[in-house]
């Protein structure tokens, strides 16, 4: 039977152990307690499994899932929710972090506004030497998403995300490069409705040498999702996409 209420909350993860810790008890720190946390372990190299399993101990909330092989975030988030059995359904990376209410405010505004997805503002962070740590500008997000206005950049950080799965139907990701922005873009072309809460829920992890960093990689590969898997023509791949440039300029303008 599909949990009416609980929230399962889906997280991908690749030698966090450095961070999980942090996350999972962003998790256990939320003000809406009716939730379940799966990871999903992509053959992790660090002490990750170590990690997770110390926190399950006292936490049956926390379910692990040891992928057999490493196969990528896209593998590993679908082992997630192929062991989810609720109708509410959250994404939330092994390195960023979550306000402490951030549940029970998305799924007020997921059910006030009987949306089918649910995103949130958040700022990104640097921790830098000696335990400080550098918290940047509130990143906004507009009150409703379109797919054509999705497509000239992802304003939907993965972190925020709350999913009905009453209205979307079940929720896979696609073996590809951008397989969060790929699965946003399938719900919006969908016509589901998309809406933003604009309050600060979330912390953005920001780490050297992340593919989000890496723009001339991260260009590349959203020429890609405009031209290959979306199926969108040149002249209108050029438009949308010269909207990702300028946006990408303001958004590393400022931490």
């Amino acid at each position: 039977m599909m949990k009416q209420d609980r929230i399962s909350i889906i997280m991908a993860c690749y030698n966090a152990s450095a961070y999980i810790s942090e996350t999972i008890q962003s998790v256990i720190s939320q003000s809406y307690d009716d939730w379940e946390l799966i990871i999903a372990d992509d053959q992790s190299t660090d002490n990750s499994v170590f990690v997770i399993q110390e926190l399950c101990r006292n936490e049956p909330r926390i379910k692990l899932i040891e992928c057999k092989q490493n196969g990528g975030p896209a593998k590993a988030r679908n082992a997630a929710l192929e062991a989810a059995n609720s109708r509410w359904i959250a994404f939330l990376d092994s390195d960023d972090i979550w306000l402490p209410d951030k549940l029970k405010k998305t799924i007020t505004k997921a059910r006030d506004c009987n949306a089918a997805m649910v995103c949130t503002g958040f700022r990104r962070f640097i921790d830098k030497t000696e335990g400080n740590r550098q918290i940047g500008h509130f990143v906004n997000v507009p009150h409703k998403f379109t797919y054509e206005g999705l497509l000239g950049g992802n304003r939907i950080a993965t972190s925020t995300v709350m999913l009905d799965t009453e209205k979307t139907g079940q929720i896979r990701m696609k073996a590809v490069y951008y397989d969060d922005f790929d699965c946003w873009l399938s719900i919006l072309k969908n016509g589901h409705s998309t809406v933003g809460l604009k309050e600060d829920l979330m912390r953005y992890r920001v780490l050297q040498g992340s593919v989000s960093r890496n723009k001339l990689k991260s260009a590349t590969h959203h020429w890609d999702s405009l031209r290959r898997l979306q199926g969108i023509g040149f002249v209108k791949s050029l438009w949308y996409f010269s909207r990702y440039v300028v946006s990408g300029l303001l958004k590393y303008a400022r931490l």
